[in-house]
């Protein structure tokens, strides 16, 4: 790989996010080869292939080094090992395809509210039956360590390849870890999650693979791409003020004392966070400075690139 590859969903509302959140930078995804092309470009990052392929795959792709960046849940990434994070590094949380990943269990069982509930109630079923508990799940890898933690150990494994939630109502498991949105599909279905059954707050990550092959090309293109990524998440996380300014004391006292609060000095005023924006136009009027006039910038370029300084740093 020569150049950067990228792998993006292929389908699904998540597909329609990720397309929206790279053409909110700038970033226009092109696919080639009509609209069922598996293969795209991106208008403004000359040179680099961008795959669709499922949500799955790109973990998968990821994992193996068979693409450099890719767009997928944290869900499926952790599900490639507890060691992932030597292989695959965490650039951006993206704030869109949340989900989390719970152990959920019949409502029935009204004592039952904690996974140290449900060891004892796996230890009881072993008791009085002669089998282990069963847990309906797509996802093995995180449950076994899930339950390990918690001293969970009287189980086994009922891999789902459905919807895992109706495992219990049709007898072929007790119990489920499935990934929920809103819990609606767990309740309808009989379902409680446990107090501290959360085992991940997943959400789409923008990830990079350690073992793909780290041109010089692919990693001018990786750098660029992400000063795109967080030069735009730091402007919608910042807006810029601006005033006549007089010189003087009163002036230089103010604008000291937000830029010790954490503003930013502009040349025409002051680069602030969007939550300070209120208390900094007050202070700035309060020093009979104004009109003091708010705009939000569409883009934040820093000297520095935390995400590309990491990935440099790990890849070499």
């Amino acid at each position: 790989m020569s150049g950067l590859v990228i792998a993006v969903p292929s389908k699904g509302r998540l597909k329609e996010q990720v397309e929206g959140w790279l053409a909110d930078g700038g970033l226009k995804l092109e696919v080639t080869g009509g609209a069922r092309g598996y293969l795209a470009a991106l208008r403004g990052l000359p040179g680099a292939q961008v795959r669709l392929l499922s949500a799955a795959d790109i973990a998968d792709a990821l994992d193996a080094g068979e693409v450099h960046l890719g767009v997928t849940g944290e869900d499926l990434l952790r599900e490639r090992g507890e060691d992932i994070d030597a292989r695959v590094l965490l650039l951006r949380a993206l704030g869109f395809g949340r989900a989390d990943l719970v152990t959920a269990v019949p409502k029935s069982w009204l004592d039952v509210e904690s996974m140290s509930d449900l060891e004892e109630v796996a230890h009881d079923i072993l008791a009085r039956t002669g089998r282990r508990m069963r847990v309906a799940t797509k996802y093995l890898v995180q449950t076994r360590g899930f339950f390990a933690r918690h001293g969970v150990a009287d189980y086994r494994i009922v891999e789902s390849g459905g919807a895992t939630e109706g495992a219990p109502a049709a007898g072929s498991a007790e119990i489920v870890v499935d990934i929920t949105t809103t819990g609606a599909t767990l309740q309808a279905n009989g379902l409680k999650v446990l107090s501290d059954g959360v085992m991940l707050k997943s959400q789409a990550q923008l990830a990079a693979s350690l073992r793909a092959d780290w041109s010089a090309g692919a990693l001018a293109s990786a750098e660029r791409l992400l000063r795109i990524v967080e030069a735009r998440a730091a402007a919608l996380r910042s807006a810029t003020l601006s005033w006549p300014g007089r010189g003087d004391a009163a002036e230089s006292a103010a604008v000291d004392a937000l830029v010790a609060a954490g503003a930013s000095r502009r040349p025409n005023g002051l680069l602030v966070d969007s939550t300070q924006v209120s208390d900094a136009g007050i202070t700035l009027t309060a020093a009979g400075l104004g009109p003091v006039t708010v705009s939000r910038p569409e883009f934040v370029f820093d000297v520095r690139c935390p995400a590309f300084d990491t990935l440099s740093a790990r890849i070499n």
